[in-house]
């Protein structure tokens, strides 16, 4: 039986860590704040958002609203931005995606001050990763490298296979995995025999938002499985990219869904802003 890896009491763990750093910066009279835009009514990015402002409240971070309509124009959206990055109160941005086809996703992330860039997808939070350099790491696979320290997985020398290359996940969380001296692989749609260069890792993280694509036939014995999708299963509940049933038996450990990397994702943007306002803080 493979060890199931717990989201929740990680994510716990650092909100606990935030805690300590939110209480001296109020002894400085800061308070961290979180500018959250939520463009349209999508009912996911909606709920996503609720979730991500209750952690903010939780942690004792001041969420700043920001929602507008689907029909918001660029320069309107743009106007936001700009806003919140002239606020002495917002040390963190956060624009939820997906925005609707008609915005430039990747103008409203560079119009992002880079010292607020809490999700850590500016070209320039990305560029610092690429160079080892200290700065805004984006907050999944963040969260994956927490699980993994938490938990003791040694990575030095391990083989790791990403399956997965958006920016968002899997090209930062192949960096990550290198910083930590891994051996690492990144898989994608034109990867060939895609089970059998899986089938190489010691550690496994599945990125590619497609429901239970993972089996068991991907999985070397006693690897240990990260699962990062989000998937609504047919039955209408949360389903990873890993088939949780055929891999657990195989896999020497494992995150669930839900309650594996999603807390994780929330609780590490929660420690970026309260970061960023500790930069603030200490110039």
């Amino acid at each position: 039986m493979a060890l199931i890896i717990d989201g929740n009491a990680v994510a716990a763990a650092v909100k606990a860590e935030v805690a300590e750093d939110v209480s001296r910066l109020a002894e400085q009279g800061i308070t961290p704040g979180l500018a959250v835009v939520l463009v349209g009514d999508d009912p996911a990015s909606a709920t996503y958002v609720a979730m991500k402002e209750r952690d903010c409240e939780e942690a004792g971070v001041v969420a700043f609203d920001h929602r507008r309509p689907a029909d918001i124009t660029q320069e309107e959206l743009n106007a936001i931005i700009d806003e919140c990055n002239a606020d002495p109160r917002v040390h963190g941005i956060l624009v939820q995606m997906p925005l609707p086809d008609h915005l430039d996703a990747e103008e409203a992330i560079a119009r992002i001050s880079p010292e607020k860039d809490v999700d850590g997808f500016h070209p320039a939070s990305l560029g610092r990763l690429v160079r080892g350099i200290e700065g805004p790491r984006a907050c999944t696979p963040w969260g994956v490298m927490r699980m993994l320290r938490h938990y003791g997985i040694d990575l030095n020398g391990a083989r790791a296979v990403v399956v997965g290359r958006s920016t968002i996940v899997g090209k930062p969380m192949a960096l990550m995995l290198l910083e930590e001296n891994a051996t690492v692989t990144v898989c994608h749609s034109r990867t060939r025999d895609l089970p059998a260069v899986c089938r190489e890792a010691d550690v496994l993280v599945a990125a590619v938002g497609r429901p239970k694509m993972i089996t068991a036939e991907y999985v070397k014995p006693g690897a240990v499985v990260i699962d990062v999708g989000i998937n609504r299963g047919e039955a209408g509940g949360l389903v990873g990219d890993v088939d949780f049933e055929s891999v657990e038996p195989v896999a020497s450990a494992i995150t669930p869904v839900p309650g594996g990397v999603g807390p994780m994702t929330r609780a590490m943007l929660v420690s970026n802003t309260v970061a960023a306002a500790v930069h603030v803080a200490g110039r």
